[in-house]
């Protein structure tokens, strides 16, 4: 197996905000979109965008509520679930996911979800 027809896609972890939307998912079982800009202090526009290449690459996964869509990791091996946890225990600097859990904390907008969230 050569590491292009990896999947999911580790080309998509060159760049630092969708390994900071990784790591959080990693420790925020789902997010919408609306709580990744409060998490990341980053504009809706981008977020989707970097969310649409993670889901295409096969990282993450969605599903709707209502006018929301919230965002998972997928299901994945053993070697990406590795990574992941990798990422999320220093692969992203702890002070930069300290900041983006306690941005994600107080964000007042943060919506209720209407199903059990996922674990």
């Amino acid at each position: 197996m050569y590491i292009y027809d990896m999947a999911p896609d580790l080309d998509i972890l060159s760049d630092g905000t969708r390994r900071q939307m990784l790591a959080l998912l990693q420790v925020e079982p789902e997010l919408c979109v609306c709580e990744l800009e409060a998490a990341l202090d980053v504009i809706q526009p981008v977020i989707s965008r970097h969310l649409a290449l993670l889901r295409d690459a096969g990282w993450v996964t969605s599903r709707r509520e209502g006018r929301r869509i919230y965002y998972r990791l997928a299901p994945m091996p053993d070697w990406a679930q590795l990574l992941l946890r990798g990422l999320a225990e220093g692969g992203v600097p702890s002070k930069t996911l300290t900041a983006a859990r306690t941005r994600l904390e107080r964000f007042e907008g943060r919506p209720v979800r209407l199903t059990r969230r996922v674990s």
